[in-house]
């Protein structure tokens, strides 16, 4: 669902996507954004009465301090890069798989910001939340259950982003690692805390 967030690109609530089995995401438990300095002092408020528990802002350090966020300093708030501090690395456009490969230890740290937070919401930014919000997403909505197709169709819907670039990038994951959840575990994510994504995130299956 998309949020209306004056000043704020990108912003969308995951929930409602399906998963495989026939549950789905709980509404207000991922949401993802742009960087949040431009939103207005209602937008923050009404972020904070949505129950979020968790911030959790990708960006570099250099990002920072030339754009500091509106949360920091406030305890629901986690500052986890998600890439290295110089790329070292070819960054291509149809394709997420280098990041995954090239970042291993930030995106541990990533995933475990969303394990770890306490009960709420959880709303991941980076600067234009595209690339590295995006990556961080799918790994969550991969372990919850939710296809490929819609994770792709979810991730299309940022401006200038295709739904082949995240098949691509989750295809690289399942060839490359076994899956999404084993690519989690090799780099150093417990499997309590692939675990606990997952269950914060579902709802339960319908009965049929």
């Amino acid at each position: 669902m998309i949020l209306d967030w004056p000043g704020c690109d990108n912003a969308r609530d995951l929930g409602g996507l399906p998963t495989h089995d026939g549950a789905r995401i709980l509404p207000g438990a991922l949401l993802r954004a742009g960087h949040l300095g431009g939103l207005t002092p209602a937008a923050l408020g009404a972020i904070r009465a949505a129950g979020v528990s968790r911030v959790v802002d990708l960006r570099w350090h250099r990002e920072l301090a030339a754009d500091p966020s509106p949360f920091a300093g406030d305890p629901i708030y986690a500052h986890v890069p998600l890439l290295m501090d110089e790329l070292d690395y070819e960054f291509t456009d149809d394709s997420y798989g280098p990041l995954l490969d090239h970042n291993r230890e930030h995106v541990a740290a990533g995933f475990r910001a969303l394990a770890l937070a306490p009960p709420g919401g959880v709303l991941v930014h980076c600067n234009a939340g595209r690339d590295r919000t995006g990556t961080l997403v799918a790994l969550a909505l991969g372990v919850a259950g939710v296809a490929p197709r819609a994770i792709a169709e979810d991730y299309a819907l940022t401006a200038g982003c295709a739904a082949d670039t995240m098949l691509n990038t989750l295809a690289h994951a399942d060839l490359a690692y076994g899956g999404v959840e084993a690519y989690l575990l090799s780099i150093g994510v417990s499997r309590g805390q692939v675990d606990a994504v997952r269950t914060r995130l579902r709802s339960r299956p319908a009965v049929r």
